[in-house]
């Protein structure tokens, strides 16, 4: 296991001046002492390099954001997560995800979409700043260069955010916007072309790859971005860029090679594998291990929401939180590779018998041991159900969220000692699902595809693939596979997306399920719509820009359609 060095949070480090205004003498003589001046960070390499690491971290836009630590890149570890704006779970409570999830998205109101635009432009002004005076600082020329290359990296990933999210975006090359600039000037308000600005952000991967360490070490800390790294999201974003949302439907294999080619460049590095400790362990065991490619690392010092208690069945003391939905649930294979059916009598008299094993890994169902005893979310009289204590934290979809969660970790006055799981950005387990994926599309499903999508397959102890599938059939199986093993990984919001089957899929109600146990102690299963009206318009393939940026631009910047 190598050696853990956390990037931490350091106080005064994330401005680089503040204005001190006072009507008093004795004030105007007085030297802040939570901030630093650019002098000091500037001519001090230690204080600069830490100015570098604070911008994997963006500033708190959002209400119940980033409630023990900055937030990140995405959304990661939030009360409402991203996956409960998708098909794969909701959000007992709403906390600003049910307008999305019933189509109310607008640019007044993007719920907990509301913070990407502005969080990803302030962080590449950031970067840029770091960039135009990294020179003063007076370091080696290896170590300046591998700072470019880190700040390069953190910017490329905000220009993923942001396109992923809104399509064309504004490029903003260098430019440190100044208070005294003319901010009529047209071009800081051009979006440019989709295609442009992943060629921009794919530029900025090859040259931070260029640059960057092979691996992390003790000089150079778990948590910051790698050549596997850089090439990683790049393989992201070009699986992304041969997409049919982004190519206007019309399919290119040339850019489904060039796909395949960045998730094989990665493959190639030799340096990951899927970890063989157990999928649910992947995702809750301290440290890192092989399948980390880039991630956020917490620990006692740096801590993230207390999941088990946002998350955890109200029977145990626990919120509810993010309540993965019976479409998810239904979406899981027979542990024998067929396909789950209620129409099948035996599925339907006992549905959670004989599943995929990542199905147990990820979801809490009536009967499933946790901690000391079973959940029960079966009425009348289960303690995880209506009758139960906390009644108002009760599931809306008859589960709980048991990926993430650790049973040693306390459900009741965990503040201080829960919120330690990393948060996974990367890992090798998406690159193979990538590859698999894009080199369908370029060639077909060939010995390579088979290899990839089965070893992924076989981690999770689930039977490989049949053989001869046609290419139409291997798609419909490489997305099934994304949906079961990236579930609630931040995937699936952007997957429907970039398919174009969101008109599908999140269109479909949210649906749940009521267990009723009966005399003999047998159960029967209803299911139910756990949340009314969710709706999914064509505008909603790319978020609204908010308002403000509007009106902020005095109209000059471009709205998405139908807005």
């Amino acid at each position: 296991m190598k050696k853990v060095n956390m990037i931490k949070s350091l106080a005064g480090i994330m401005a680089l001046s503040a204005v001190l205004v006072s009507c008093e003498k004795d004030f105007l003589d007085t030297k802040p002492t939570s901030v630093l001046s650019d002098a000091a960070v500037f001519s001090d390499s230690t204080l600069f390099e830490n100015y570098v690491i604070n911008r994997y971290m963006g500033v708190r836009l959002g209400n119940k954001e980033g409630d023990s630590n900055q937030p990140g890149f995405g959304r990661g570890f939030e009360y409402g997560m991203w996956s409960s704006i998708t098909d794969e779970s909701i959000y007992n409570n709403d906390d600003n995800t049910w307008v999305i999830q019933q189509g109310g998205l607008s640019p007044e109101n993007l719920g907990i979409a509301g913070t990407i635009w502005a969080r990803s432009y302030r962080s590449i002004r950031e970067v840029n700043y770091a960039l135009a005076r990294i020179n003063e600082v007076g370091m080696s020329t290896t170590r300046t260069n591998r700072l470019i290359a880190e700040l390069k990296f953190i910017r490329a990933f905000r220009y993923l955010d942001l396109i992923r999210n809104y399509g064309e975006v504004v490029l903003i090359g260098d430019k440190v916007s100044q208070l005294n600039d003319d901010f009529t000037d047209e071009a800081l308000f051009d979006r440019r072309p989709i295609a442009e600005g992943i060629a921009y952000a794919v530029s900025q991967l090859d040259e931070a790859a260029a640059g960057l360490p092979v691996s992390n070490g003790s000089q150079y800390g778990e948590g910051r971005a790698t050549k596997g790294a850089a090439l990683a999201l790049k393989s992201r974003l070009l699986l992304y860029a041969a997409s049919p949302l982004y190519t206007g439907g019309s399919g290119s294999t040339q850019k489904w090679a060039e796909a395949a080619a960045a998730a094989k460049a990665v493959m190639d590095m030799g340096n990951y594998s899927l970890y063989q400790g157990g999928y649910d362990k992947l995702f809750t065991t301290e440290g890192s291990n092989s399948e980390y490619i880039f991630a956020r690392f917490y620990n006692l010092s740096a801590l993230h929401l207390a999941l088990e208690i946002a998350n955890g069945p109200n029977g145990y003391g626990g919120w509810g939180g993010n309540l993965p939905l019976q479409n998810l649930v239904d979406d899981y294979e027979m542990a024998d590779g067929s396909t789950f059916s209620w129409d099948n009598p035996a599925h339907a008299a006992d549905p959670y018998a004989n599943r995929d094993p990542r199905f147990y890994q990820t979801v809490l169902f009536n009967g499933a041991p946790y901690k000391d005893r079973s959940i029960e979310t079966f009425r009348p009289g289960g303690r995880d159900s209506a009758d139960g204590p906390d009644n108002w934290n009760t599931s809306k979809t008859g589960y709980y969220l048991r990926k993430f969660m650790r049973e040693d970790l306390p459900i009741i006055n965990p503040w201080g000692i829960a919120g330690v799981q990393n948060w996974i950005y990367i890992r090798y387990g998406e690159i193979l699902l990538n590859y698999a994926e894009a080199q369908n599309e370029a060639v077909g499903p060939d010995a390579s595809v088979y290899s990839a999508i089965n070893a992924i397959r076989q981690r999770a102890g689930m039977p490989d693939l049949p053989a001869g599938l046609s290419q139409s059939d291997m798609r419909e199986r490489i997305h099934h596979e994304r949906r079961i093993e990236l579930a609630f990984e931040e995937h699936r919001f952007y997957d429907v997306r970039r398919w174009m089957t969101a008109d599908i899929s999140e269109n479909t109600p949210a649906y749940g399920i009521n267990v009723t146990k009966l005399s003999n102690n047998t159960f029967t299963y209803e299911r139910k719509v756990a949340l009314q009206g969710k709706s999914f318009s064509t505008k909603h393939y790319w978020l609204p820009i908010p308002r403000t940026e509007i009106q902020a631009s005095n109209g000059k910047l471009k709205q998405n359609p139908n807005y």
